[in-house]
């Protein structure tokens, strides 16, 4: 009876209940490490909260406190040396490969976890338990597959155990950093590598994730798979999490056509969409119509996300010739100077009281160039507002 196991299953049945397993791990891991102990995005009533817990050190031997000191030391030291995980520092393969590795080794880092795992539980049972015997989740979690699955219990378990190593941190660290389409122009490499929404949760909304680490919510178009925002909202219903962010939404109020605080506020949160929004509507059409004029070199229609994205880094030769083309187009000159003066008031180090003076002014003088894709631009920035989804 043990070794054929309490559950007689078929083939699928066994792939189904490996599925359902590694799953719960995945929701475990999205919800709870991430998105609750981590960011502090949510609530969870202390129930649901202690199941995770006990979940994910039966199927990875996860210290809370370790996982989330990573985490945030990646977000606040990202794609520099210091980040535990950065392909581009380290390389696409070490990280793909080898993310575990650069996981425990990062966890053994005493200042790491000191300075970054501040928050996390330190009750009886995660001091006496879970901290200090990581290893005995996981034997329990071989006699449980053992015994409901018999021999096949053993793959079961197998790929319990590599799911997360594999997905979260090989695929997520590296290729989330390497490969895929960006939503927001963050400072950072962050990409996000759908379609693996139904594996791994919504994590593969990498990019989405760094634009607004805060939030609950990781989905930012209607086609994105967020299955953890889905079990959230699940939870929330029944009274069992509540969200505290989310990343706000674009929102134009045509009747508004004052620059007031409320604006300088939405511009600043949504400070990502402003300037991807800007590169579309502004530069891009305003690019389209010096080159059908021949104000501009016909060689930029190759390289117009050399103007339009923030990610682009630029080699001496390169940054020459855009000037010189830039140069060569006095609309462009204009448009290109207005996005570098938009960004300049987004800046950390503009104090609160300049920044509605300067984007008052900013608006102002667009709307006076007489540029008609920046006039329009400029008259909506006015109406912007921030929705919370």
């Amino acid at each position: 009876m043990i070794f054929n196991g309490l559950l007689s299953l078929s083939a699928w049945g066994y792939v189904g209940a490996t599925l359902l397993l590694t799953h719960i791990t995945i929701v475990s891991v999205t919800v709870f490490l991430h998105r609750h102990q981590a960011h502090r995005a949510l609530t969870l009533h202390p129930a649901v909260s202690h199941f995770f817990r006990f979940w994910l050190w039966l199927t990875t031997a996860t210290v809370t406190r370790e996982w989330v000191a990573v985490h945030r030391k990646h977000h606040a030291k990202c794609e520099t040396p210091e980040d535990p995980h950065s392909p581009q520092t380290r390389g696409i393969a070490a990280v793909l490969f080898g993310g575990v590795g650069l996981y425990r080794a990062e966890c053994r880092n005493a200042a790491t976890v000191e300075r970054y795992g501040k928050g996390t539980p330190d009750d009886a049972i995660e001091d006496g338990l879970y901290s200090r015997w990581p290893s005995l989740g996981l034997a329990l979690m071989f006699l449980i597959d053992l015994m409901l699955f018999g021999w096949v219990g053993i793959v079961i378990w197998s790929v319990q155990m590599l799911w997360i190593p594999f997905w979260a941190a090989g695929v997520i660290n590296g290729i989330g950093h390497y490969w895929g389409y960006r939503n927001f122009e963050t400072g950072d490499a962050s990409r996000n590598i759908v379609p693996f929404g139904l594996l791994v949760g919504g994590e593969e909304l990498h990019n989405n994730h760094h634009a607004y680490r805060q939030s609950a919510k990781l989905s930012n178009k209607w086609w994105e798979i967020d299955l953890g925002w889905f079990y959230i909202r699940l939870l929330e219903i029944a009274g069992l999490a509540s969200v505290k962010r989310s990343a706000p939404t674009t929102e134009f109020l045509p009747a508004k056509n004052t620059v007031d605080s409320e604006t300088v506020a939405a511009v600043l949160r949504n400070r990502f969409h402003v300037l991807k929004l800007y590169g579309a509507q502004v530069i891009q059409p305003v690019l389209k119509v010096e080159l059908r004029q021949g104000h501009a070199r016909k060689q930029m229609r190759r390289f117009k996300k050399w103007l339009t994205r923030e990610d682009v880094t630029l080699n001496v030769k390169q940054r020459e010739f855009l000037d010189a083309a830039i140069s060569e187009s006095n609309k462009l000159k204009i448009v290109v100077e207005f996005r570098r003066r938009l960004k300049a008031l987004m800046q950390t180090s503009v104090q609160d009281t300049d920044r509605l003076a300067r984007l008052q002014e900013w608006c102002a003088r667009a709307e006076a160039t007489r540029i008609e894709a920046l006039h329009e631009f400029a008259m909506r920035l006015r109406g912007y507002n921030m929705r919370t989804a």
